[in-house]
């Protein structure tokens, strides 16, 4: 293959093939630091070779043997160490037949049980939310210290931090590369999804900076959602999520102006709306439907799809949208749940009622620094024509955004209040 600079076709199939490529290293070697060490010694290879040699026909495929001649000539040493401490002779030699041949059946393997396992331990109960954050992106989405960092607008050094201080923690704890027992899958799936879903957020809305947002970590957080969504079929929640981001994803054309400012949700083109991810998160929440009863990641897809339906936002069914953020506060109970059901009950039933739920969020302490409480409570009393109120709120709104261009909107509405 000798099509596009081979540098950038490097980093590309890094991207693609990396997690597959690391998550059977790990199996094998029983450390994901070390695993990653070795798959990185491929991509260093590739980046050497493949300038001057060519890109190779089969990228992927070179990439994963490589790999695993590093692995092999690894388990080599560590068998020769052992020998001269332990002389077990020819019983090690057995071993390491077997090991080399587990090895081969792990990298050969498609996308599957192995990616799955990493999956969990990157996602494992022991980290903290941060370090679960990295560690993905890091092993799952191929992207560098660099690329995290960026995303998340926070020192390179920071993001190589946590992912050290994860890659110990498994270390230390000695957690293994494996499925959770079925006791615990329900936990650790929960774990697996949040972070999942924090990656699409941060994408989806940008919590800092000057981007409204940032398309890429929502394209690593759906192609993740997609590849777990193939590997556990039966699992309900797993479905409501990929619908909840496929259809989330949809308006990424219409959310920002031609500058780049955002553009609200009701004030959007629709058909500007990609109708195939539309469909494909359709098809997905039908999935989860059919599986059992939604949970907070279908609900919230549901509440999505009221949107996908229709053709404007006068054609929103709000009241069934009201009725399923009742339904969500109830399982998953949170002041931003009730925040949001105040907005689809004010289109249902007017800025009042919506503005009484408000109201009694106001003294909450998760929404103390929220922007988006102010905001809110802006807009229910500009539309009830108490506007020194509502510029006293889009104000404060203003004042406790860490984003750039949500900053400039908000100041739009205070302008809007004098006029």
């Amino acid at each position: 293959m000798t099509v596009g600079d081979p540098r950038r076709v490097v980093e590309a199939v890094w991207r693609i093939e990396s997690a597959r490529v690391i998550a059977g290293l790990a199996r094998m070697v029983h450390d994901v630091g070390l695993a990653e060490e070795l798959a990185q010694d491929a991509l260093v290879i590739a980046l050497e070779q493949w300038p001057e040699s060519g890109v190779p026909d089969n990228p992927g495929a070179w990439l994963m043997v490589t790999a695993k001649h590093r692995a092999i000539d690894l388990l080599r040493r560590r068998t020769r160490y052992a020998q001269k401490l332990e002389e077990v002779g020819r019983d090690m030699e057995i071993r390491q037949e077997s090991a080399e041949t587990e090895l081969d059946e792990a990298l050969d393997d498609p996308i599957g049980d192995d990616v799955l396992r990493l999956l969990f331990t990157a996602c494992h109960p022991v980290l903290p939310t941060e370090g679960r954050l990295a560690l993905t992106l890091r092993l799952l989405g191929g992207l560098t210290t660099e690329e995290i960092a960026r995303a998340f607008l926070v020192p390179d050094a920071t993001v190589g931090q946590r992912i050290f201080r994860a890659k110990r923690t498994l270390a230390d704890k000695r957690v293994r590369i494996e499925m959770p027992a079925p006791a615990e899958l329900a936990d650790r799936l929960s774990s697996v999804l949040e972070v999942i879903y924090l990656i699409f957020n941060e994408g989806y809305s940008a919590t800092a900076g000057e981007d409204w947002m940032r398309p890429s970590l929502c394209e690593e957080a759906l192609r993740l959602g997609r590849i777990l969504a193939g590997l556990m079929p039966e699992e309900a929640e797993v479905h409501g999520l990929v619908a909840l981001m496929e259809i989330q994803a949809s308006r990424a054309p219409a959310r920002t102006g031609p500058s780049g400012e955002p553009v609200l949700l009701l004030d959007q083109d629709r058909g500007l709306w990609d109708r195939l991810l539309i469909r494909r998160g359709l098809h997905a929440l039908e999935r989860a439907e059919a599986l059992g009863t939604f949970g907070p990641y279908g609900l919230q897809a549901a509440i999505a799809a009221c949107h996908a339906r229709a053709l404007s936002a006068e054609d929103t069914d709000w009241e069934r949208m009201a009725a399923l953020y009742r339904v969500l506060a109830h399982v998953a109970p949170s002041p931003v749940v009730e925040l949001n059901r105040a907005v689809a009950v004010s289109m249902a039933h007017g800025p009042a009622r919506g503005l009484a739920i408000v109201d009694g969020l106001v003294a909450e302490r998760a929404l103390r620094d929220y922007p988006q409480l102010p905001a809110v409570r802006g807009d229910l009393l500009a539309k009830l024509g108490r506007l020194d109120e509502a510029r006293e709120e889009f104000e404060r709104a203003a004042a406790l955004t860490r984003n750039e261009r949500e900053r400039t909107l908000f100041l739009a509405r205070v302008a809007a209040t004098r006029m």
